[in-house]
């Protein structure tokens, strides 16, 4: 159970997150400290997206380490990396450190369907949550998808069901935290910024089964080799999903079709009958099928349900076309791999937008994954030299360099001619330009409308 030892909670991040975490430590009379040590913040600004009424304190800047002494606990925004010196020195003095999804799980009741993975999370997370409002009155989807789950964890009961979307990021800071469902989509470079080395990465993305048992289940995908060999050493139960192969007990594609194999054999749906496209996107409903079967839904009403999902905002979502040329948002697209879904989904030659902030991502796969699709890549952020490089040796020169985004979607519009498309699929993170990959493709959808 939650214990600040008596002593005042350091809730560190101003954001979305942070501001959950001292709405919830308030309402169940915490005292809690509010710290952000971007100097650029004012107090007024950070007290603005408080609720009404709240009484912590707010502390901007410098960390003040006489104060040490005060805290019994400190909660973590998912963006503060773990590694700062002063997150390292709170546990020298023996402070416990936790990160918004504990917090928030020790708070909420009801079963935790948690899913986690490189790619897919939002739009798997999404279309589960669709599947289990569909048979569950109380439903709550929460998590890296946009919605604190700090925000939510006292509405919950014991008859609620919460689909979580759960980053890396959030993974280093639990303990207790233990869905009675998860899954790990898949795992490719990411982040290597915050955690160093893939094998960091790895270790926080497998994290989520750590507190489950053999009565619980990790659903995974067999075609992921790093996953593939977790499941025989994962505490949950493993269950596989494939788009290449047949398997025994699973679920998976064969001839357009996806089936459900548990010991009985189920016909899910046609891929034909989806909205969504592309073999991503099917694996992203395998994992969200295989989660609600498992869960006990009718497979009558997941059919129903996935057959008429359309997607999620900023991932290959159309927007429009102009002069014969479609614009399509691949916003969400913040890493090399996720790009290269994006590419692939295309089935027009494409002027690609790429670039932004650095992840020390690797960009080889990605610009070899342009043959036959891309006909021009425009670059920006602080990337576009880097990929420009890498293009250079892959033997692709056809990209030009903008300094913003207005500039690229008016370059691209030029370049473009009908019957093409252009698409935004940074294959990097937003936050050298923008706040975040959501404030970035609503402004390439902005200036696609005003073109």
């Amino acid at each position: 159970m939650f214990d600040g030892n008596g002593k005042k909670v350091l809730v560190f991040g101003s954001g979305k997150s942070g501001i959950g975490a001292v709405t919830l430590l308030e309402h169940e009379g915490v005292e809690t400290i509010l710290y952000d040590g971007n100097e650029k913040l004012s107090r007024e600004e950070v007290a603005g997206r408080l609720p009404e009424g709240c009484r912590t304190e707010i502390v901007i800047g410098a960390f003040p380490y006489e104060r040490v002494d005060e805290i019994g606990m400190l909660v973590l925004s998912p963006g503060v990396p773990t590694d700062l010196p002063v997150v390292q020195d709170m546990e020298k003095a023996g402070i416990p450190v936790w990160g918004e999804v504990e917090l928030a799980s020790c708070f909420g009741k009801g079963d935790v369907l948690a899913i986690t993975g490189t790619n897919g999370k939002t739009t798997t997370t999404t279309l589960l949550g669709e599947i289990m409002k569909a048979y569950k009155p109380e439903v709550f989807v929460v998590g890296n998808i946009g919605n604190p789950y700090t925000l939510e964890a006292l509405k919950m009961t014991p008859a609620s069901v919460t689909v979580a979307e759960i980053s890396s990021f959030q993974l280093e800071t639990i303990h207790r935290f233990a869905p009675k469902i998860s899954a790990i989509l898949n795992i490719t470079p990411d982040h290597l910024n915050r955690h160093h080395t893939m094998e960091n990465y790895i270790k926080a993305k497998e994290a989520i089964t750590e507190n489950q048992t053999k009565e619980e289940f990790c659903v995974l995908n067999y075609e992921d080799e790093v996953l593939r060999e977790f499941g025989e050493k994962t505490n949950a139960t493993p269950f596989f999903f494939s788009s290449k192969r047949e398997l025994e007990t699973g679920i998976f594609l064969k001839d357009g079709e996806i089936i459900f194999r548990n010991p009985d054999e189920v016909r899910v749906c046609k891929t034909n009958e989806l909205q969504l496209l592309g073999t991503h996107n099917y694996e992203n409903v395998m994992a969200a099928v295989a989660m609600a079967a498992l869960y006990g839904v009718p497979m009558d009403t997941i059919r129903d349900v996935i057959r008429r999902f359309s997607g999620v905002e900023h991932r290959i979502e159309y927007v429009t076309e102009k002069n014969g040329v479609a614009y399509y948002n691949d916003s969400k697209g913040t890493n090399p791999d996720a790009a290269i879904r994006g590419i692939t989904a295309m089935n027009r030659p494409t002027v690609l937008i790429g670039g932004g902030f650095d992840k020390q991502s690797e960009y080889d796969e990605w610009i070899e994954s342009f043959h036959g699709k891309v006909k021009k890549l425009i670059l920006i952020g602080e990337t576009k030299k880097k990929i420009a490089e890498t293009a250079r040796k892959c033997g692709f020169t056809a990209y030009m360099f903008a300094d913003t985004l207005e500039e690229a979607v008016t370059l691209a519009s030029r370049e473009a001619k009908e019957g093409d498309a252009v698409l935004l699929s940074p294959a990097c993170a937003s936050w050298d330009m923008f706040g975040s990959y959501e404030e970035r493709g609503e402004k390439f959808k902005e200036l696609v409308k005003s073109l």
